[in-house]
């Protein structure tokens, strides 16, 4: 700020709300030109005041005070904010024991002021700073190592994993750790897998094609790859519309081998998947490829291609998602672990977030209970060693 900006700020005058009433009052009396000049200030100042006065209707009195409790209004409203944020990550403690509190609170010191978080948390502010100059205990120590640790692993997941997968994911960088002990950090933490949540179904099973009959038998097991495949269509919805996806899973190893995308849910999306399938295992023959009785699956382009390479039709009875439990099981984890709470702006931007997880996470990645907390691929490579 220059000198004169600093003369100018210093010589401004500021007038109380009862000497702006007065000099309005007296300029009704006299005019404005002679109450400025009786008063010693500008004409525009007076203009100003009788402006501001008529369109607010009130006295500058009344403004005083209606500002005055607009601004308690805001840090009211910033205060309760701030608690309401600090409750979603801290409210999961509010039973636990004192130092579990106080673990807490240290963790939040830079988001949060330390005596709302002691007001909220229900300790003293007074034993928090005692405890916080006490040298850490060795359980404390680990504790914060192991949070760290626990922090890394359900970020590499990118939030998917509960505790049984972050546990196996810490017992194999060697880690003596119970699933009880992970579930219990991460619960204190605010770390939880993302949500389930209800999707519409896709199958249309009302049709005159000619329908198999089901092999499975909800019998989902298999000893060895290209047994049994599952296969069923899902969708994504985007802001150009829906994205519809179809996949077909090897039983053995829960691996996805083939997987086709379109925003057409058309026998053609099917069947790319299941061509996918068949190229990357190497064309296998006497595969059961079991499916509901969805129009797509039951099409003449699908049947023939089935045909073609020797595979084995199987179907679902109508209605019965038992039948296709695991495929079911799959398209559940699917949006609960990839879709839910995304948005995407593009069928592009999608298909290049469902391409991540099928192959970059899911089959290479994802630890599945089944597997002994293997991956698809890990579990394949295992088996064949």
């Amino acid at each position: 700020m220059n000198s004169k900006m600093v003369k100018k700020a210093a010589s401004r005058k500021t007038y109380t709300p009862q000497f702006k009433e007065q000099a309005l009052e007296l300029a009704k009396k006299h005019g404005v030109p002679k109450a400025a000049q009786d008063l010693g200030i500008s004409e525009q100042a007076l203009y100003g005041w009788r402006t501001k006065r008529k369109q607010t209707g009130q006295s500058f009195e009344e403004q005083k005070l209606q500002q005055a409790e607009m601004a308690r209004l805001k840090r009211d409203n910033a205060r309760l904010e701030e608690e309401v944020a600090f409750l979603k990550k801290g409210g999961s403690v509010l039973r636990e024991t004192t130092e579990v509190k106080y673990a807490m609170i240290r963790q939040h010191e830079s988001e949060f002021g330390i005596s709302m978080m002691c007001r909220l948390l229900e300790v003293s502010r007074g034993n928090y700073y005692e405890h916080k100059r006490r040298k850490p205990s060795t359980r404390q120590q680990e504790n914060e190592a192991l949070t760290d640790a626990i922090k890394k692993a359900f970020e590499a997941e990118k939030g998917r994993a509960g505790a049984p997968r972050v546990t196996e994911a810490l017992r194999d960088d060697g880690k003596r750790v119970s699933r009880k002990r992970v579930a219990k950090i991460m619960r204190q933490n605010g770390l939880r897998a993302k949500a389930a949540k209800k999707f519409k179904a896709t199958t249309n099973s009302n049709h005159n094609l000619a329908v198999a009959e089901n092999l499975l038998e909800q019998n989902f097991e298999a000893d060895a790859p290209d047994q049994k495949y599952v296969a069923d269509i899902t969708y994504i919805w985007t802001d150009e519309g829906w994205l519809y996806l179809a996949v077909v899973l090897d039983l053995y190893s829960r691996m996805v081998i083939g997987w086709a995308m379109s925003e057409r849910m058309t026998s053609k999306l099917v069947c790319d998947a299941l061509r996918m399938a068949l190229f990357r295992r190497k064309h296998p023959s006497g595969v059961i490829v079991h499916s509901d009785r969805g129009s797509q699956y039951c099409s003449h382009d699908h049947r023939q291609l089935l045909r073609e390479n020797n595979l084995i039709c199987s179907m679902s009875k109508k209605g019965d998602c038992y039948d296709n439990a695991a495929m079911e099981s799959w398209n559940h984890s699917f949006k609960v672990e990839a879709i839910h709470g995304e948005r995407f702006a593009t069928r592009a931007g999608a298909k290049e977030h469902v391409f991540e997880y099928i192959e970059g996470y899911y089959n290479r990645q994802r630890r599945h209970s089944k597997l002994g907390y293997l991956s698809p691929v890990a579990f394949e490579a295992k088996k064949v060693a």
